[in-house]
């Protein structure tokens, strides 16, 4: 039965590859207007987590809840049409659309339009349309990205492609939105604005579940922070908490101090 104070709860949940456990009984909380961030070494089940989550692998085992609904057996377009959007760990753009088609693109999943009104291109569709490029346009300013709305994706820096994927995201309305290393490939500068970006994605009121192995990133945002290793839970807590946790210093972040 899932808590109905959590957008998402994951039961006892399981997952094997071929003999290989990669998650084994994982159960976590994710509380509505959270960062949340999911942590471990290289190989702990971040990725895999996630992919159970968006529909991508069915869990073996376990329930899988959002906002009450059980999520386990549906498909990723059905997943995203609920409210959860995601990145992922290797940038995923068009490369060949300009930054405003790479957003629009994420708007025309909510859109209501028919094949047949859009080869007639009814009023309806027009309406529509207007309200997409209007949408595209709040979008692209909230992420700073209104000045580059019509180059082409491709010829941008890494950084400002990562705001790309996430403003595509943002475009489906998700009321949780899973980051899955947003900080990888980047500076120290264009680290601290990914921070300043997922605190104002969350003022919005979209939850935000965090995979990242940038310490600095996840320890100065997150609320509550669950630790993977070999596919099983180790800790949970706060920040300060996970810091001070010696099953977390012995298995991930080592004994330097931030």
């Amino acid at each position: 039965m899932s808590n109905s104070d959590s957008i998402l709860e994951l039961v006892n949940v399981s997952i094997n590859f071929g003999g290989l456990q990669a998650i084994n009984r994982l159960s976590f909380q994710v509380e509505s207007g959270q960062i949340f961030a999911l942590i471990g070494p290289n190989g702990a089940g971040k990725t895999t987590a996630i992919n159970m989550i968006t529909g991508i692998y069915p869990p073996a085992e376990g329930e899988i809840y959002f906002e009450g609904q059980v999520l386990s057996g549906k498909k990723p377009y059905q997943v995203t049409r609920m409210g959860i959007a995601r990145t992922f760990q290797n940038i995923q753009v068009f490369q060949n659309m300009t930054v405003r088609e790479n957003v629009m693109v994420g708007l025309h999943t909510r859109s209501r339009s028919e094949f047949v009104r859009c080869l007639l291109h009814t009023p309806m569709v027009r309406k529509e349309e207007r309200m997409i490029r209007r949408r595209c346009n709040e979008i692209l300013e909230f992420m700073g990205l209104a000045s580059k709305a019509g180059l082409l994706a491709a010829g941008l820096p890494y950084g400002d492609q990562k705001k790309v994927e996430i403003a595509r995201t943002l475009a489906t309305e998700p009321r949780l939105l899973l980051l899955d290393e947003p900080a990888a490939g980047l500076n120290l500068q264009e680290t601290h604005e990914m921070s300043h970006t997922i605190l104002m994605i969350r003022e919005t009121g979209v939850t935000v579940l965090l995979v990242a192995h940038n310490m600095d990133l996840v320890m100065g945002i997150s609320d509550t922070i669950t630790v993977l290793n070999y596919g099983e839970k180790i800790a949970d807590g706060s920040p300060a908490e996970i810091q001070n946790s010696d099953k977390v210093v012995a298995a991930y972040l080592g004994r330097e101090p931030w």
